[in-house]
């Protein structure tokens, strides 16, 4: 498998994930394309928008993860000082604690730095409300 058939996908109508998206391409240097999933053919990589919309996705031909789980996929495919922290994230116990705490990040990212009101919304709400200017 070629890392450049790697896909990391986020939410690029929210802020506040566009903004952790920029720090991955700033910091932690993979071949993975990171991508909005609002740009990306999501049947071709075999994600439902409902997934997309629910978590992050990593998406490689043989697997998909969602969630902590892509990011801990993510630092592991990373430099090798990135490495140590995606297999500690993809430990049974930490995967545990982390879901949750990821979902709590999910609800409230738009009160997290670089978060909007839009990240607020469902995709549903934001079309609608683009729609509408």
């Amino acid at each position: 498998m070629h890392e450049e058939q790697h896909t990391f996908l986020y939410d690029g109508d929210c802020a506040f994930c566009t903004s952790s998206a920029n720090f991955i391409e700033k910091h932690i240097r993979t071949r993975a394309k990171v991508v909005p999933w609002q740009w990306a053919d999501l049947d071709a990589l075999g994600i439902t928008q409902q997934e997309a919309e629910d978590a992050v996705q990593w998406i490689e031909i043989s697997f998909q993860r969602s969630g902590p789980d892509a990011i801990a996929v993510l630092l592991r495919r990373a430099q090798w000082y990135w490495k140590p922290f995606g297999w500690f994230l993809s430990l049974k116990p930490v995967s545990a604690v982390a879901w949750p705490l990821y979902r709590w990040v999910a609800r409230n990212r738009h009160r997290l730095p670089g978060g909007t009101a839009a990240c607020s919304l469902p995709q549903a709400e934001r079309d609608r409300l683009r729609g509408q200017q």
